[in-house]
């Protein structure tokens, strides 16, 4: 739909509001809004037409219908990595809406510090948000300080029993598992994920692309396919994307309805690229591992030093890809360096305080 016109919160309102199950009222009100810029009938074809027949998603038929248009491809990431929103998103949008639906007001303290280390400053930055939620009350929950106050974390083995499903871990299949099963938990896992959805929208606006980022995304498409493999809802990431022009290098925006980041890199790879070839941008280790998963090269973007990375990857690390003289020694050298940066033991329990 041409949004375009209308301003930003309208249109991140308008986005995440097509990710829900579309009612007659709802697409009166989206006609209403963009009166005199689409047709209804324009209006109804991208509201609805959610499924195909074979029962892929919109987003997964884009993924399954990608051609190669050169021998390179290069996969990158978005929150934290293109994007400097993790920071933002996680402590503004995503823990207070975890300490809200989870009542968690009387550990809020500790509620922060376990969520800010999961997402934003362990080796499991990154990860998909159910997951996160998961080990955020896990840890939470075996800290003295919190048993101390007698609160009782909610159960969520529910949830831990849809990430082991194998199903994709968003928002559409996790409406699908509550219909089928009416399991309350999983419906407060909905809230939660759709608050936090609503919060970003409202929170998340005009924060641009790391330096050098543009750039580097010029220079790959001048030799390789590029897609954004992220694990952030894929109508949030379309609406960064496109805001700050950088849609137009990415042939496919493929967030956490399209599937994992491991089977979106394996579905590219299906394509025939040389393993030297096929390189992951990302800031957290799940994206290296679904590189490393995939056969793929794997670029870090350092967390608290994203414009030098960057930076680096302009200056030498995109030329050594594109000769074929990244593998190796030198990957090697960088990987060693982000690992260093992420632990995997909280602070809390480091120190024994």
């Amino acid at each position: 739909m041409a949004l375009l016109g209308l301003p930003v919160r309208r249109r991140r309102k308008i986005n995440q509001e097509e990710e829900k199950k579309p009612s007659f009222s709802f697409l009166l009100r989206v006609f209403r809004v963009l009166r005199g810029k689409n047709s209804l009938l324009e209006v109804a074809r991208h509201v609805i037409g959610r499924r195909n027949q074979s029962g892929m998603t919109d987003h997964q038929a884009k993924l399954r219908d990608f051609q190669p248009q050169h021998s390179y491809f290069v996969g990158i990431d978005s929150d934290g990595c293109t994007f400097d929103t993790m920071e933002l998103k996680h402590k503004e949008c995503f823990i207070p809406n975890t300490i809200r639906h989870y009542e968690l007001q009387a550990v809020s303290k500790y509620a922060r510090e376990a969520a800010e280390f999961v997402n934003l400053y362990s080796k499991w930055r990154g990860i998909n948000r159910f997951p996160a939620l998961v080990m955020s009350l896990e840890l939470l929950a075996e800290r003295p300080e919190v048993q101390q106050r007698g609160l009782k974390i909610k159960d969520y083995s529910s949830i831990q029993k849809f990430i082991d499903s194998g199903k994709p871990l968003g928002n559409p299949s996790l409406k699908e598992e509550i219909e089928a099963t009416g399991d309350p938990q999983l419906s407060r896992a909905l809230e939660w994920s759709e608050a936090v959805n609503q919060t970003v929208a409202d929170m998340v606006y005009g924060v641009t692309p790391f330096p050098y980022v543009k750039e580097c995304l010029q220079e790959f498409s001048e030799f390789a396919d590029m897609m954004c493999v992220s694990a952030t809802p894929v109508g949030a990431l379309t609406q960064e994307w496109e805001e700050h022009g950088i849609a137009q290098y990415v042939s496919v925006i493929a967030g956490q309805e399209v599937g994992s980041k491991k089977a979106t890199l394996k579905a590219a790879s299906e394509r025939g690229y040389d393993s030297d070839k096929f390189l992951m941008i990302g800031d957290a280790p799940g994206d290296m591992n679904a590189a490393r998963d995939n056969g793929a090269l794997f670029y870090p973007i350092v967390p608290g030093e994203e414009e030098a990375s960057w930076k680096k990857l302009a200056d030498e690390a995109l030329s050594r890809f594109r000769d074929r003289s990244y593998a190796g020694e030198y990957e090697d050298q960088l990987v060693e360096y982000f690992l260093k940066k992420l632990p995997d033991t909280p602070p809390w329990k480091s120190t024994g305080k």
